[in-house]
């Protein structure tokens, strides 16, 4: 038997898919353990070899490999909770950080926020000014060198830095991606200065045109960089000594893998990895059910995540945003707001009721968990209404406290806003799917898209509670729920169904019509360095993809705009497709008459990314037919409508569910690991995967 385990490491919760090769899936779900989060990993691993009845060592020693998603860089970058690091750059061009271009005033902020442009500062710096040293050396814009790099300056600074306690600098001189060679000395003369300092280079983590992001790019990565080093060096180790057989591979925010020991040097790419990992899940399963069109929503212990499938493909991003600062790494386009299960309840000083983005996370928890926790969440409100059974959570190994969950939201939600406990739970869950419907609707609509030609797939410990509701609120026809083992650990499936993705890119800005050698001399090197990463993987590909694509923008406009080039040798012709299908893109995004062609077009970053297919994914087993109506595991007083009060409610157990039956709402699915809410006017089928088709009636 050749297993392979997915493991998605929340903030509240880690999740594990395992899948072997006769198609069998099961998962399991265990508590987070900050700050080692290693331990909840272990935890995890060893409630699936439970379920296999297994000693844990014998499983790995079966597992093919073992696809790992965490947040710890992505929250270490958001709460600013990372070591001091250095800054090595040209003599004159320290301050652009500092300075940040005018993006540091509109970058990660909302509508609202622009407005008030009193308000706005760039008082978030990435790094003391004492930090940020210079040296000389002058790269030109077609990569000459002008003025030799200052070794002796450069041994100096980094001394300094080294005395004051650094381990860890990002090089990222002016124009490195022109051409790196300064780049890579100031690492060798920084290694015979002290070896064990981390070092990480613009040239390699964000090879792309515009100063301030590729610094930033570069300082986020190296702030990250030691600390998942550290963090997989010990996991990895840690799971060969209990007999892992093959390797740890990582998600990337990209929606692919890369080997652990490879994923300190890009850190970066893998802020966000746990984002991507349903979106990835979602896609798969959209080609087994035939959806082309998808809305992936996850709804975690901390948060809410929005990702599309458009045509079978994700949306795809190469720039994104943290604390205000651009980020240049190719990410799978995913929206989050802090709205998960976990997220506290809280009155504002206008008497409003706000649902996160804080959250109670693992430690202490909602109220109910008794590990402490005083602040009403999500997950309390639930338990007050009657959604999740007072029998506890994990299959009843996470007992429940429904009087701190009361009490909780009582001094905190009921008497603020002058309303019963009871009334107050179910302001909380329709506030929740308020706040989650307003996100999907910037995601889809504002997006450009129908929400009548997709379908919502809903996932997470808390998904599938809430997800008739917000998707009503967006107008969307029909619900999956993929239940199966798998429905709140659906991004640990998205994992283990990854493949190796590797991306490599270069900025070569251009007036078209660009000469084809040199874009096929591009694009030829990037290649030639996807296709070398893939091979250091050390895994065996079943095939591999390449796709090549460019990015490309009006001249005299910032709106860069990424299209494919198709295969084969480029000419004249293939570069002006390209420029075509720019056009068109650009039209459908920014509206039909929006471009300027009189002012020419330019092709700005060359993009390969390659996709290394892995001979094993996860297939949901087919379920057994039922007949005759689903049996109903109980009763009880569930509070789903505001104003309609306790309702008694049917409750069904998913593993007694069969393919074909038909659930009537109001009712509840209870599932180990998570609750299916099925309101009134809906009615869920089973399919013969086991997943859960909630459609309005007469739909």
């Amino acid at each position: 038997m050749t297993y392979v385990i997915g493991v998605d490491v929340g903030g509240t919760f880690t999740d594990a898919v395992l899948d072997d090769d006769s198609g069998s899936v099961i998962a399991a779900k265990a508590p987070s353990t900050p700050p080692d989060y290693s331990r909840g990993v272990l935890d995890v691993l060893e409630l699936l070899a439970e379920q296999l009845g297994r000693p844990v060592e014998d499983m790995l020693a079966e597992t093919h490999h073992v696809a790992h998603g965490t947040t710890s860089s992505l929250n270490a970058l958001v709460m600013r909770r990372v070591p001091e690091v250095g800054f090595l750059t040209t003599k004159g061009h320290r301050d652009s950080i500092f300075i940040m271009n005018v993006e540091g005033r509109y970058l990660g902020r909302s509508p609202h926020e622009l407005q008030h442009v009193l308000a706005q500062d760039k008082d978030h710096h990435l790094l003391p000014k004492r930090h940020a040293l210079e040296v000389t050396e002058r790269v030109d814009r077609d990569g000459n060198v002008i003025v030799a790099l200052d070794e002796d300056e450069v041994r100096a600074q980094v001394r300094t830095l080294q005395d004051d306690g650094i381990r860890a600098i990002a090089v990222s001189l002016l124009w490195a991606f022109r051409n790196p060679v300064h780049e890579r000395r100031v690492r060798e003369l920084v290694a015979e200065i002290d070896p064990d300092i981390y070092v990480a280079l613009s040239s390699e983590v964000s090879p792309r045109i515009r100063e301030f992001a590729r610094n930033s790019t570069t300082i986020m990565s190296t702030q990250v960089g030691p600390g998942l080093r550290d963090y997989l060096t010990n996991l990895e180790t840690s799971l060969k000594e209990r007999g892992l057989a093959g390797p740890l591979l990582v998600m990337q925010s990209n929606g692919g893998a890369v080997a652990a020991s490879e994923a300190p040097a890009q850190a970066i790419s893998t802020v966000g990895s746990v984002l991507t990992g349903g979106v990835v899940g979602s896609s798969q399963l959209g080609r087994r059910l035939g959806h082309k069109n998808i809305i992936s929503t996850d709804v975690g212990g901390t948060t809410f995540l929005v990702g599309l499938i458009v045509d079978g493909e994700p949306e795809r991003d190469t720039t994104t945003v943290i604390n205000h600062h651009p980020i240049n790494v190719p990410t799978l386009r995913v929206h989050a707001i802090g709205s998960g299960g976990g997220a506290i309840a809280w009155v504002d000083a206008g008497g409003n009721l706000r649902i996160g983005p804080h959250s109670a996370q693992a430690d202490p928890g909602p109220a109910c968990y008794g590990q402490g926790g005083t602040e009403p969440t999500n997950t309390d409100a639930n338990l007050v209404l009657g959604i999740l059974p007072a029998t506890g959570l994990l299959g009843g190994r996470k007992a429940l406290d429904v009087e701190k969950a009361r009490e909780a939201i009582r001094v905190k939600v009921a008497e603020p806003l002058h309303l019963s406990i009871e009334d107050a739970a179910a302001a909380i869950h329709a506030a929740q799917n308020a706040q989650t419907g307003d996100l999907l609707r910037k995601s889809v609509v504002e997006a450009g898209h129908d929400p009548r030609e997709f379908v919502l797939y809903a996932f997470g410990g808390s998904g599938p509670a809430f997800c008739a509701k917000y998707a009503t609120h967006l107008g969307v026809a029909e619900v999956v729920v993929p239940l199966g083992p798998v429905a709140s650990a659906f991004s640990a499936y998205g994992l283990a169904a990854s493949d190796i993705a590797l991306a490599q890119e270069l900025s070569d800005p251009a007036q078209l019509p660009v000469d084809p050698v040199r874009a096929e001399k591009n694009f030829a090197q990037l290649e030639d360095q996807v296709r070398q990463g893939l091979d250091r993987q050390g895994l065996k590909f079943d095939r591999v993809e390449i796709v090549r694509e460019v990015d490309m923008r009006y001249a005299m406009q910032l709106a860069e705009v990424t299209v494919p080039v198709g295969d084969g040798p480029l000419d004249e012709n293939a570069m002006n497709a390209a420029a075509q299908r720019f056009e068109t893109k650009y039209a459908e995004l920014f509206g039909q008459g929006s471009g300027f062609s009189a002012a020419g077009i330019q092709a700005i970053t060359y993009r390969v990314r390659g996709r290394g297919v892995l001979p094993f994914s996860p297939e949901l087993p087919p379920l057994e037919t039922g007949d005759g109506e689903p049996p109903v595991s109980g009763r009880r007083p569930v509070y789903l409508e505001i104003g309609q009060g306790f309702v008694d409610t049917p409750i069904y157990d998913y593993a007694a569910l069969r393919a074909g039956h038909v659930i009537t709402g109001p009712a509840v699915v209870e599932v180990p690991t998570t609750t299916v809410v099925v309101p009134e006017g809906r009615t869920g089928t089973v399919d013969e995967l086991g997943n859960l088709h909630i459609v309005k009636n007469g739909a």
